[in-house]
């Protein structure tokens, strides 16, 4: 059990049957009376996402996740298709753990899933990926002094902001937290 002051973002606990990881921390202290800490938090299992209100003394129970390297393979049907680079074991995930994630994935992708027990209930994304850029529009020459951007699809079909000089066949650098361009590689 832990109390609800040590909550911060990434921490894991359970809470009336159902995981949790802390995606946003608040902690209110009043003039008077006991300090209130608000916690947005997804809920691991179904990937909902909600708010949560403490008082200050609350405890919680955490929970300690195993984490492990695995290789990304391929999607068949529902699932995704992973390597373990210590074991070899391959576990499957379904699709929908990943959501709008799932673009960023592209075979040999090394990221860490993990486990409550047997479960795969979370994973990490590498912080930047590179990727080929297979669709862009076309640029307009002397339109660089403005800063301007244009739209392009990378090989996995995400779609990213770029600067005109982008095109197509070139390797690009993205944040994997923002969804942002950082660089031509």
């Amino acid at each position: 059990m832990i109390d609800v002051n040590e909550l911060r973002r990434g921490v894991t606990f359970t809470e009336g049957g159902e995981l949790y990881k802390v995606l946003e921390y608040h902690h209110h202290k009043p003039g008077r009376g006991k300090a209130t800490i608000r916690v947005q938090v997804r809920n691991l299992r179904t990937g909902t996402i909600r708010e949560m209100t403490f008082t200050s003394g609350d405890r919680v129970e955490d929970i300690r996740l195993e984490t492990r390297l695995v290789e990304y393979l391929y999607q068949d049907g529902g699932f995704l298709h992973f390597m373990d680079v210590e074991t070899y074991e391959q576990p499957h995930v379904p699709v929908e753990v990943f959501g709008d994630d799932i673009k960023y994935l592209q075979p040999q992708l090394q990221l860490k899933l993990s486990y409550y027990g047997s479960e795969i209930i979370d994973y990490e994304l590498p912080v930047t990926v590179e990727q080929e850029v297979t669709e862009a529009e076309m640029a307009i020459a002397g339109d660089t002094a403005t800063g301007a951007t244009k739209q392009v699809t990378t090989a996995t079909g995400l779609k990213v902001t770029v600067p005109l000089f982008v095109q197509v066949g070139d390797v690009i650098r993205i944040d994997t937290r923002t969804g942002e361009y950082l660089t031509r590689v």
